[in-house]
């Protein structure tokens, strides 16, 4: 990209959206882009979609203020926590896993003075691909089962059949393919909601097979506090979520790199990764103080301000504003929590599977050579120890899942032997 361009793109802020007017209609657009993936986070881990509103905004207004809004991203729920709050949650329950929350948001303010002080290049010691790439591929792979549940009309954890399974398939495969004809087929800002389109689908479907109950959103008032959770001090859940903030902490480095190739300005540098991952940091620390599913940089709203060109940051300010006031829409809340099983289900299939491809891709990026045994060891062990469900434990303490996977995959990098180079 040309130096002309990197100007163009710098200035056009100024050229869009420049009215309050035309900012809210720009905002309240961003989180409609941003919106499913919000609310189905809770909905899959048991936590309340009003929270959720309430938190995105909440964190993405933090992340304003820890970068000077200079950056045009937009918070919300973080799919990598999925697995860790659903164990969480059945385990401790919803206060105790919002301590390990915030201790995960710790995690990522510790990072970014780490990054402040260091560089990248300690964190890239760290965690390479190597590590990260495997990691992810767990986070997506170890959640299979529970989509497949859901989507033939079980529950999460295939305890109890919820919908009868031809009626549930009817559900969740048309859910599952307009999500993935959106994905690929629709133009403009379309393309950037195939969750959203696949849940209004399966919900209309699921109206004509009668198996949608209203009387919880009759019941509902139209304004109403959400159901705030202040966190309860659990030892146990903080050690187990800690580690869990290591494979979104690589991601947001690549989200924070992708908008700054889409605006042409490079936010590594000003304000700085430091500052991106402390407003990250902080704003899942806040949503863990309200009983909200952590934070992240979505990249979905990247694609939209990409295809949008409203590099505007107060744009987001709007859309953290629209989503607080969302929040307090009682009848909303109780809306969402009426979709069936098996539509978010069908949706969860191409989603998981997506992170999958995440980890994949970020070997396959970085060359990482699986010919190499010590490669071929670092990642052999991360997928089985992940996947299988290996779990290390003492007194009333065990480590598993994601969070074991990123110990025992840190620890490998560091003392396998490198191969000398021929």
């Amino acid at each position: 990209m040309s130096t002309n361009e990197h100007t163009d793109l710098a200035t056009a802020p100024q050229e869009v959206a420049h009215t309050p007017l035309r900012q809210a209609i720009a905002g309240s657009q961003m989180l409609f882009v941003a919106f499913g993936a919000l609310v189905l986070m809770p909905l899959i881990t048991g936590l309340d979609p009003n929270v959720a509103l309430f938190t995105a905004g909440i964190g993405t207004l933090i992340f304003q203020v820890c970068t000077k809004r200079q950056v045009p991203i937009f918070l919300a729920s973080s799919f990598a926590f999925i697995a860790p709050i659903l164990y969480g949650v059945q385990t401790w329950g919803i206060p105790a896993t919002m301590s390990g929350i915030m201790a995960a948001g710790i995690m990522y303010a510790l990072l970014s003075q780490v990054v402040r002080w260091r560089g990248t290049a300690l964190l890239t010691r760290l965690l390479p691909p190597v590590v990260v790439g495997p990691v992810i591929m767990v986070i997506g792979l170890g959640l299979a089962p529970m989509a497949v549940n859901m989507a033939i009309g079980k529950a999460g954890d295939g305890s109890a059949q919820l919908i009868p399974h031809d009626v549930a398939l009817w559900l969740s495969l048309p859910a599952l393919a307009t999500t993935l004809l959106v994905s690929t087929m629709a133009k403009g800002v379309f393309r950037l909601v195939p969750i959203t389109a696949g849940i209004a689908v399966g919900y209309g479907i699921a109206l004509g097979f009668g198996v949608v109950d209203f009387s919880p959103v009759q019941a509902a008032a139209w304004i109403s506090l959400p159901n705030f959770v202040a966190p309860e001090w659990h030892w146990q859940a903080v050690l187990f979520m800690l580690p869990v903030a290591i494979a979104p902490a690589i991601e947001h480095i690549g989200d924070v790199l992708a908008i700054s190739s889409v605006t042409g300005k490079d936010y590594l540098k000003k304000p700085g990764l430091h500052r991106t991952l402390l407003g990250d940091g902080l704003a899942t620390m806040g949503a863990s103080c309200f009983g909200g599913p952590p934070n992240t940089t979505y990249s979905e709203v990247t694609g939209a301000v990409m295809l949008t060109k409203n590099f505007n940051p107060v744009i987001m300010t709007w859309a953290a504003g629209f989503a607080i006031v969302l929040a307090f829409v009682g009848k909303f809340g109780a809306l969402m929590l009426s979709i069936p099983t098996p539509v978010m289900g069908g949706i969860m299939i191409l989603l998981f599977g997506s992170i999958a491809t995440v980890g994949l891709n970020s070997l396959i990026k970085h060359q990482v050579d699986l010919s190499q045994a010590r490669n071929l060891c670092i990642v052999a062990v991360i997928l089985i120890f992940g996947i299988g469900g290996m779990a290390f434990g003492f007194g009333g303490f065990s480590l598993q899942g994601i969070s074991l996977c990123g110990i025992v995959g840190i620890l490998l990098n560091l003392i396998l032997p490198r191969e000398p180079v021929r």
